[in-house]
């Protein structure tokens, strides 16, 4: 049975519940209260299906005791492997991604033929991908979970994770290009207009398919015009009207430039950007 996907177009935290890798092993999905598992000795089989129960009834943290108990105490059966990977699905669902990420690891390094390998690569990028914080904040979680998620396309391009790795992506490098454009807007606001051009040439440099590239040009216009760079900002604003010519700050752009109402057809910059 495959894995059901379900992209999601939004950020993270509205994109909870994603993922369901029971389908992947054959059980289903977890929440609850931190308690500890005395040690008992006991068979594989019976430890793994309450954990299996305990996943069913999303209890998440138990079903992630239980299956470490699995490992624990059956290191070198099948059902530890299994149960490897169910753990950190299990801490993901209870939002303990550190864990979920530290479990992944191992699985990853102790066993990098496993069939399910591509999924435990998606998994991790899930759990940094959904501890992207607001743009106004560090972005190391956004710089992880870009990372790790370029690695599943990479490694695993025909899989079935890979199309919504790449949506993420897309999401990831315009929360990257968003932040910025926070930071630029504010060395603008601050006078400190080399910092800006700096940040919104980064936005049109590498950020070039994202949502920002509009504004950046038309900041960058911005800023070199308060430098006195008029060629700059023409050659700037060119690219602006040429690739953008129906967006809203071309038509601030062309205010800007000429100190008028907007661009009409036929206009200096109507020709200049044509």
């Amino acid at each position: 049975m495959k894995l059901p996907l379900r992209p999601s177009t939004r950020l993270p935290r509205l994109a909870r519940r994603y993922v369901l890798p029971m389908a992947l092993l054959g059980l289903a999905a977890c929440a609850g209260d931190r308690e500890e598992i005395p040690y008992v000795e006991r068979p594989v089989e019976h430890i793994y299906t309450e954990a299996a129960n305990a996943i069913d009834r999303e209890n998440y943290v138990r079903a992630a005791l239980l299956f470490d108990e699995v490992e624990r105490q059956h290191p070198y059966s099948q059902w530890a492997v299994r149960a490897q990977l169910m753990s950190a699905y299990a801490h993901y669902q209870s939002l303990k991604y550190e864990d979920a990420i530290n479990t992944l690891d191992r699985f990853i390094g102790l066993h990098p033929g496993n069939r399910n390998v591509a999924y435990a690569y998606y998994l991790k990028g899930l759990c940094y991908y959904e501890q992207i914080s607001d743009v106004r904040r560090d972005q190391n979680m956004t710089e992880l979970a870009l990372i790790a998620l370029n690695e599943v396309v990479r490694r695993f391009p025909n899989s079935p994770y890979a199309r919504d790795a790449k949506l993420k992506v897309d999401l990831v490098r315009d929360h990257l290009a968003g932040k910025d454009m926070e930071v630029g807007r504010f060395y603008q606001r601050t006078g400190e207009y080399m910092a800006a051009i700096k940040r919104f040439r980064r936005v049109v440099d590498q950020y070039q398919t994202t949502s920002h590239v509009p504004e950046a040009l038309h900041r960058l216009t911005e800023s070199y015009m308060a430098l006195g760079i008029a060629e700059e900002a023409q050659a700037t604003a060119a690219v602006l009207g040429h690739n953008y010519p129906g967006s809203e700050w071309y038509q601030d752009t062309y205010a800007l430039m000429t100190n008028s109402r907007p661009a009409e057809e036929g206009s200096f910059l109507g020709r200049l950007f044509d």
